[in-house]
C-alpha cells in the first residue's frame, strides 16, 4: 500500500510517501511544495491543490494521511491553514483516494512515543525509521511522520 502523509501549510507544505507491505515500510519520495510567498492567497492553494493531484497522479496512492487542524494562538492563521487543508482534501476526493486525518499529538506519539516531541526529534526518528541517508525537512518529516502514523493505525 502506498501512502501519501501531508503536512499542510499555504507557504510550504511537506509531503511524504511510503509503501507499507506487511510490517515493513520503506520511503519512496518526499518533498515541499512551496508556492511563491508573496501571491495571493487563492494563487498559492491553486498551486498547492494542483501539486497534490500531480503527487496523486504519479504515485497512485491508496491512502491520504492529513495532519489534522490544531488551534492555533493566531485565529486568523488557523482559518487559513483550514484553506490548505480544504484544498487537500478536494484533491483527495477528486483523485478518489481515501483521505484519513490524525492530531499532531496522535502523530508525534506514534513516531516519537511522546505527543509534546519536538520537531528534531520527529527528524531524527523518521530518519531512522525509514532508514534516510539524510534528514529530510522539517515539513517533509512531518509529512513522513503523517504517513507512518497511517501505517501503524491501519489495518
Amino acid at each position: 500500500m502506498i501512502i501519501l502523509g501531508i503536512d499542510p501549510g499555504t507557504r510550504t507544505t511537506g509531503y511524504g510517501l511510503v509503501t507499507k507491505t506487511g510490517r515493513d515500510v520503506q520511503h519512496i519520495d518526499n518533498g515541499l511544495i512551496s508556492p511563491p510567498a508573496k501571491s495571493p492567497l487563492p494563487d498559492r492553494l491553486k498551486e498547492i491543490y494542483t501539486q497534490v493531484q500531480k503527487l496523486i497522479h504519479e504515485f497512485k496512492p491508496q491512502a491520504i494521511a492529513l495532519e489534522d487542524l490544531f488551534v492555533a494562538k493566531n485565529a486568523r492563521s488557523s482559518l487559513i491553514l483550514g484553506h490548505a487543508r480544504g484544498v487537500i482534501m478536494l484533491a483527495a476526493s477528486q483523485g478518489h483516494v481515501p483521505l484519513y486525518e490524525y492530531s499532531p499529538a496522535q502523530i508525534k506519539r506514534t513516531v516519537v512515543g511522546y505527543g509534546q516531541a519536538t520537531k528534531e526529534q520527529i527528524q531524527k526518528l523518521v530518519k531512522i525509521h525509514l532508514r534516510l541517508n539524510e534528514v529530510a525537512s522539517e515539513d517533509a518529516s512531518d509529512a513522513l511522520a503523517v504517513a507512518l502514523c497511517h501505517c501503524q493505525h491501519s489495518r
